[in-house]
């Protein structure tokens, strides 16, 4: 390109005018939250907020026993601060995970805005930065620069741009001659926008919006939208928590009824004595409150944050990157994967899918004259410095050809620097073709070699009579190119021709003007799908989930991609296909109906994807949508679950939950897998302790209609209720995954998160653990036991009904059996629950379930040590070796039970 622009450019007194009227050439940045209100933004979790009430509830109990029963001393703390501790380690642990998250994140995705560009003011060509730029500012663009602004084009020279960042598109022609313009392209022919980049060719353009104006910007603008969208276990856990606090204050209630009725038909009270009367009345609110604080499951918000925390550590080693902690369960529920096609279905990268070559009568010729052909007609390049594959370097379609002749370890380079180059006519949008004329070692003569479109290539070729100068027929070629063409692949035809005299003139008026060459064959080259796509769309289909392809590629190349991965087939018919301008057409009401056959949208917009995520949530679908161009950022915003590749552009990875980092798509299989056994370990974890508090509770609530405290202690409960649930969150949470949640379908989005199987669990198992505790204090009540070889079967069914006021109450070492024998029920329920929705042993595959095994060997020894040293806090005393023995075998009963009933058929997975 010559240096005598004939372009003025803009004087320095029309860039101040410019800057001032239509602003700078940044983005306006995303304000990241501060510190401290990411943390206090843990708290808003529904199960964190009635803990919080708990917490008062419970301090406010602490400090009435402090200062009324002054005996008790600080341990009446406990609770509280128990409470606390359980609050402040869930909240922790998320804010921890997710700010490291983020910091690896930030390392991900540095962006340099500190680009020079060659700007053509004060009819001279000086270098600006970037964000200099303003409007009607001339630029200079060169092949492999990144387009800085939106502008329309001056001029253009064989321009190729990559477009994929904004439609999905890696190769569209510009030109500035209107007989040449693509009417159908997403942008018009003689625009190009910023964030998308020069392949080939140059180009001088005129700004006309610069900055937050721009396609590039007014999608990184779209980012911004609400994102108040709540994720499907958000919704269950805040139906969870409404259900547990009314159900913990109607307990409460009845308690405080209960207790009245109690103490108005006892005769002592007539007449009432109402000094007595306040006393007892402000105990009996005191029990009430502690049944809401003992109703609260303290160790929910913790299993459902270390669930949450080992799966993002864990994914992390399975390339997903997970910025935010729910997005991890989210993917679990997922009912529809939006996804773009480059990048992320296809490898971005141009390859040669097959050759259909002549048969030339000396193999070794042919072989060193197509390499020949294909090493010096080109100006690509190939980049060897990353060790695991070479990067294309200019053209993609030519670096397509270089990359042929690595795989057969042809090197191009060596080539291309042996053959001297005469004249060459380079390749243009106009032409369609380029053609070189070169000495070659190869024929010892002087060659003409072209390359282009086939159709136009075999123009050259024709002899005197017609007929296609080749040892195949021209019909063979032609139906090849329908064949290719079919299968949205790029064609190159190639040819040859001796040329007697070095000197001879191959074109004019830049038209090649040289006939009767060799034609020697095609090649078709495609952006290949990713090997891994295939089964991962597989995967992904049998697990319930739609997939929807939303692309700006033609509708054939689109279709062909979805044929490919196996999305679309037999039975797609146009029900199965909406191009973007028809998208755009249609009203909300017309698409909604639309889209549950939905399989491609292909000439998609940047807008039209997150438009559609939109549609698809509004009819209570849970979206994932993938991408890895500035075009996917709204999108990816929008849905529930945003998944950028890690090869994306910035504003694709800023604007999403997951980042893939290895680009696959079966990564996303992994995560649903992932998502899917997370969510059932959480349910598991909730089996569990719901079961616990329902027994706690009823025993509570009992006792106040029968005029009798509960045997276990606030202490004791707050073992159990945290310490215990929490080694408990830790064993259920660290569960591996299974492959066979992949085989479910995706749950519902407005689904309780307590199913009718676990509800059947809870209560049931609850109710048994509930009549025979109940009948164990009942028995210790009126018998006195030194140890549990003393028990009687005969009295503890003869005094289950004894409801006398005769009784010896309970001695330190029936509390502490009682506390014990309840622990160890719980205990092995919880193996129970590691098998609920298996329709297995609990004891399959427990060999490699190291972690559950550790720590349930811990809480055995915990509840060992508490009962042997816990003393006065605890109000325990030391039991006998063989009590342990007796009541570790003897509540076994409640695993044993649980194994029957999973032989019998119960428990099995839902279908």
């Amino acid at each position: 390109m010559s240096q005598n622009y004939h372009y003025k450019g803009l004087t320095d007194t029309q860039v101040l005018e410019n800057h001032q009227k239509y602003g700078t050439n940044t983005l306006t940045a995303v304000e990241g939250e501060p510190l401290w209100k990411q943390f206090l933004e843990k708290f808003s979790d529904p199960i964190i907020a009635i803990l919080l009430v708990a917490l008062v509830f419970s301090f406010g109990i602490s400090c009435y026993e402090y200062f009324v029963h002054t005996d008790k001393g600080f341990s009446v703390f406990l609770e509280p601060i128990g409470i606390l501790f359980a609050i402040l380690l869930a909240t922790g642990v998320a804010f921890y995970f997710e700010m490291r998250a983020n910091k690896q994140f930030e390392i991900l995705n540095q962006v340099n805005d500190d680009i020079y560009y060659k700007v053509i003011r004060n009819e001279k060509i000086t270098q600006i930065l970037k964000k200099e730029i303003v409007v009607d500012d001339v630029i200079i663009l060169e092949t492999g620069e990144e387009v800085p602004a939106d502008g329309e084009l001056l001029e253009a020279i064989s321009l190729q741009i990559n477009e994929s960042s904004l439609t999905g598109e890696p190769l569209v022609s510009k030109t500035t001659n209107p007989q040449e313009f693509e009417y159908e392209a997403t942008y018009p022919s003689n625009y190009i926008c910023r964030g998308t980049s020069v392949v080939d060719g140059h180009c001088i353009f005129q700004v006309k919006k610069v900055g937050d104006n721009t396609e590039y910007g007014k999608v990184f603008e779209g980012v911004q939208i609400d994102d108040s969208v709540k994720t499907p276990l958000n919704e269950q856990l805040d139906h969870l928590a409404g259900m547990i606090t009314k159900i913990s204050y109607a307990i409460a209630t009845l308690v405080i009824i209960g207790r009245l009725l109690v103490y108005f038909s006892n005769p002592v009270h007539t007449p009432i004595d109402w000094v007595s009367f306040g006393g007892y009345l402000l105990n009996t609110v005191m029990i009430a409150i502690t049944v809401i604080v003992v109703a609260v499951p303290e160790g929910l918000p913790m299993s459902v944050t270390l669930s949450l925390a080992y799966s993002m550590r864990s994914m992390m080693k399975t390339n997903n990157l997970v910025r935010k902690m729910h997005a991890c369960e989210t993917m679990g529920a997922t009912t529809v994967i939006c996804t773009d096609k480059t990048g992320t279905l296809t490898q971005n990268q141009m390859k040669i899918y097959e050759t259909f070559f002549n048969k030339f009568s000396n193999q070794t010729d042919e072989r060193q004259l197509i390499a020949e052909s294909m090493a010096v007609n080109s100006t690509a390049y190939l980049d060897f410095s990353d060790n695991e594959k070479p990067q294309v370097l200019g053209n993609p379609t030519e670096g397509a050809l270089l990359l042929w002749l690595d795989n057969q370890k042809i090197n191009y380079l060596s080539i291309r620097e042996a053959t001297p180059i005469i004249s060459q006519l380079t390749f243009s949008t106009e032409r369609k073709y380029m053609a070189t004329l070169v000495k070659s070692p190869v024929l010892k003569k002087t060659i003409l070699y072209v390359k282009g479109a086939p159709e136009i290539i075999m123009n050259f070729c024709q002899s005197s009579d017609k007929q296609l100068l080749s040892e195949i027929s021209q019909p063979e070629f032609e139906r090849k190119l329908e064949q290719y063409q079919s299968q949205a692949m790029r064609t190159i035809g190639f040819a040859y021709k001796v040329i007697d005299d070095e000197n001879t003139i191959i074109s004019e008026n830049g038209k090649l003007i040289v006939y009767g060459l060799n034609f020697i064959g095609i090649t078709a080259i495609s952006d290949p799908v990713r090997q891994d796509v295939p089964k991962a769309i597989e995967e992904c289909m049998s697990a319930g989930i739609q997939i929807k392809i939303v692309t700006g590629d033609t509708p054939g190349t689109a279709k062909e991609i979805a044929r490919q991965i196996g999305l679309w087939d037999a039975t797609c018919d146009d029900k199965n296909h909406i191009s973007g301008a028809d998208f755009a057409n249609l009203s909300d009401e017309e698409l909604s109906e639309k889209l549950s056959d939905l399989r491609v949208i292909s000439r998609a917009r940047p807008l039209d994807k997150a438009r559609l995520v939109n549609l698809l949530q509004r009819k209570d679908g849970v979206v994932a949508v993938t991408g890895d161009g500035t075009n996917d950022a709204p999108a990816l915003k929008a849905a529930q679950v945003g998944l950028s590749m890690g090869d994306g552009t910035s504003v694709a990875k800023e604007a999403s939950d997951i980042t893939i980092l290895d680009n696959s798509f079966s990564s996303i299989g992994k995560a649903v897998m992932w998502g899917r056994s997370l969510y059932l370990n959480i349910q598991r974890f909730i089996l569990f302790q719901l079961t616990i508090n329902v027994v706690a509770c009823i025993i509570v609530l009992i006792g106040a209609f029968l005029g009798t405290e509960t045997p276990l202690t606030v202490t004791q409960m707050l073992w159990v209720n945290l310490i215990m649930d929490t080694f408990a969150a830790l064993a259920l949470a660290s569960l591996p995954p299974s492959k066979k949640v992949m085989k479910d379908r995706p749950r519902e989005r407005k689904s309780n998160i307590i199913t009718l199987p676990m509800a059947r669990a809870i209560f049931g198992v609850g109710g048994f653990f509930i009549i025979f505790l109940f009948g164990l204090v009942q028995y210790f009540k009126n018998t006195d036991i030194q140890s549990i070889t003393d028990f009687s079967v005969v009295d503890y069914f003869s005094n289950f009904f004894n409801f006398t006021n005769v009784e010896n109450g309970l001695s330190p070492y029936e509390l502490s059996l009682f506390f014990s024998i309840f622990v160890m029920l719980q205990f092995w329920n919880m193996f129970n629950a590691k098998a609920y929705r298996t329709g297995r042993s609990t004891f399959y595959n427990l060999s490699n379930n190291k972690g559950f095994l550790f720590i349930a060997l811990i809480i055995i020894i915990g509840q060992i040590i508490i009962t042997t040293f816990g003393g006065v806090m605890f109000s325990v005393t030391p039991l006998k070796i063989e009590d342990w023995g007796i009541i570790i075998v003897g509540t076994s009963i409640v695993l044993w039970l649980g194994e029957f009933a999973r032989i019998l058929g119960f428990g099995k997975k839902q279908k």
